[in-house]
């Protein structure tokens, strides 16, 4: 991409975190003067970025930060909207999400070198969600935060990403086992024990962890994106139907076993049977997208207030509800070409395990995406992840970023082991 063209979006970038900071210090009577120099810095330090990494030679993808920062501003603006109070928080951790995104950029340029370490990036996954399991502290009815003196962060949101590194590495040496050595079980032909036996173990400790913490909604994603990436580096379309019967299984014994996925399935199925208790979150979330209209309510105008932790998990509804279906549109619209440019990172890859790692993070961005949207429509049951880069929630925000980072990295145009 031309890189005065990328300047230019970055610069629209923060116009409009700038334009919407003031239109909602307005609003509500006077201008924030602490929140508009904040976006300021944050207008700054997007181009300050993309030189930096044109400076040093990086030759990734110009349109990821364009497209991140954009959603960034709308997030820091709801959350402005929706939190006042912590709007500075927010744009620190965006600060700190746009140094990690330049410090996964450059990590990652010699990605096979790293991917020799899959064993250790599989453990520090099950470290971190193992760390959560015997020292988490129990927040919204999952044991899936850390606190370390003042910060209180979710492991998961990171371990996720070494998982997929493992899962990108482990794959990459084994694709011709997984395609060719294989036996018949019944209708399904798999691999031979032995050859998924490291695989299994590791996704399979992980998946326990996050079940014993209640955590399904990451849960899900993770066997979502494992799943996916076998079937990407076997291109056996057996493998999803395996993972579309285990996941019916896990499913059944979920809503079995624990009486909160069973109230969610329940409420999915049918909102009105609690309107005021259990569904009030999703009733309130449909009063909202639907009062919406085309155009919304107007930023500041609406009440998305009545939808509780609004500024989290249901910050799309406050979208729907402000901005209305163009607004909601256009947000679903950036989404899609963050998963299109992450997914062309891989088909242009210059090798197969760059493809398979570019490949399972847009997987793992896209289901991320398409579950919490889909809960806030009542598509899907809830789960209680974050929209990425959008709610509130610094390890969200930063995990993202070394997302997009080592999308960024996989994207460059290098000879191998360069």
């Amino acid at each position: 991409m031309d890189t005065k063209r990328e300047c230019c979006l970055l610069l629209l970038a923060g116009a409009i975190l700038l334009a919407g900071v003031l239109a909602v210090s307005l609003v509500s009577g006077a201008p924030n003067f602490r929140a508009l120099g904040a976006a300021a810095g944050l207008a700054l330090a997007w181009p300050v970025a993309h030189f930096a990494l044109r400076r040093a030679g990086h030759l990734g993808d110009g349109l990821l930060l364009p497209l991140a920062a954009v959603l960034t501003a709308l997030g820091l603006i709801m959350v402005l909207r929706l939190k006042p109070g912590l709007f500075m928080v927010q744009a620190l951790w965006a600060a700190f999400g746009l140094a990690a995104y330049l410090g996964s950029a450059f990590f990652f340029r010699q990605a096979e070198r790293w991917s020799e370490y899959k064993y250790f990036w599989g453990l520090a996954g099950i470290a971190l969600l193992l760390a959560t399991a015997l020292f988490g502290v129990d927040i919204g009815g999952n044991r899936n935060w850390l606190f370390i003196g003042p910060v209180h962060f979710q492991p998961s949101e990171f371990a996720k990403l070494f998982i997929v590194l493992f899962l990108a590495a482990y794959l990459n040496e084994r694709r011709e086992v997984l395609t060719f050595a294989t036996r018949r079980y019944g209708p399904l032909i798999l691999p031979q024990p032995r050859i998924m036996a490291p695989l299994l173990a590791v996704w399979g400790l992980a998946m326990l962890m996050l079940v014993g913490q209640r955590d399904l909604g990451a849960a899900l994603l993770y066997f979502g994106t494992a799943t996916a990436m076998i079937y990407l580096a076997s291109g056996r379309p057996g493998y999803l139907l395996w993972g579309a019967g285990m996941f019916l299984v896990g499913s059944s014994l979920a809503y079995a076993i624990y009486p909160h996925v069973r109230a969610r399935i329940d409420i999915w199925l049918d909102p009105w049977a609690d309107p005021s208790g259990r569904a009030y979150q999703v009733i309130q979330s449909l009063f909202a997208l639907g009062s919406g209209g085309a155009l919304g309510s107007g930023l500041g105008y609406g009440f998305p207030g009545l939808v509780p932790e609004v500024h989290t998990d249901f910050i799309f509804a406050a979208i729907g509800e402000e901005l209305g279906l163009a607004g909601a549109g256009a947000v679903m619209l950036l989404y899609i070409l963050l998963v299109y440019r992450a997914f062309r990172a891989a088909l242009l890859a210059a090798s197969p395990f760059r493809a398979l790692l570019a490949g399972g993070l847009a997987v793992l961005l896209a289901l991320q995406v398409l579950v919490i949207v889909g809960g806030v429509t009542k598509f899907l049951p809830l789960t209680g992840v974050t929209l990425p880069l959008v709610s509130y929630g610094g390890s969200s925000v930063v995990a993202t970023f070394i997302l997009l980072g080592m999308v960024l990295a996989m994207s460059e145009k290098r000879p191998t082991g360069a």
